[in-house]
C-alpha cells in the first residue's frame, strides 16, 4: 500500500470537495445553474476550485510515483504537507485578495510549483538511476 500518498490524496480530496461546496452553496443561494452568474465573488470561488483541480492531480501522481520508486517517507511527507498547505494558502489568498493579489495566493502558487518541480526532478533522477 502507498500509505503516504493515500493520506495526502484523501486530504486533497476533502479540500476539493470543500472548495466545490462553496461554489454549489453560492449557486443555490443565487439560483445560478451554471457558471458564476456574472458575480465576481463567485467567479473567484469557481477559479479557486478549478485551480485546485488543475494542480492537485499532477502533484499527487508525482508523489505516488516517488513513493512507488522508494523515496523515503520523510521526504514524501515534506512534499505532501508543503503541497497541501500551499493549496490551502492559495485558496484562502485568492478568495481574500482584492483584485487577485494576496500573499496567500503568491506563496500558495510558488510552493505548489516548487513541490511539483522538485517531485518531477526526483522522479526523473530515480528513473535515470534505474536504467
Amino acid at each position: 500500500m502507498v500509505n503516504v500518498t493515500a493520506l495526502y490524496t484523501g486530504l486533497c480530496a476533502i479540500l476539493m470537495i470543500y472548495l466545490a461546496s462553496r461554489v454549489v452553496q453560492f449557486r443555490r443561494m443565487k439560483k445560478v445553474g451554471m457558471g458564476s452568474g456574472n458575480d465576481l465573488f463567485n467567479e473567484v470561488r469557481v477559479r479557486v476550485h478549478a485551480n485546485a483541480n488543475e494542480y492537485i492531480p499532477i502533484a499527487l501522481l508525482l508523489l505516488l510515483v516517488a513513493e512507488l520508486g522508494g523515496l523515503a517517507a520523510v521526504w514524501l511527507h515534506i512534499f505532501g504537507i508543503a503541497f497541501l498547505l500551499s493549496r490551502i494558502c492559495h485558496a484562502y489568498g485568492l478568495t481574500a485578495g482584492k483584485g487577485g493579489t494576496h500573499m496567500g495566493r503568491f506563496w500558495g502558487t510558488l510552493i505548489s510549483w516548487l513541490v511539483i518541480v522538485a517531485l518531477a526532478i526526483v522522479n526523473i533522477v530515480m528513473a535515470v538511476m534505474t536504467l
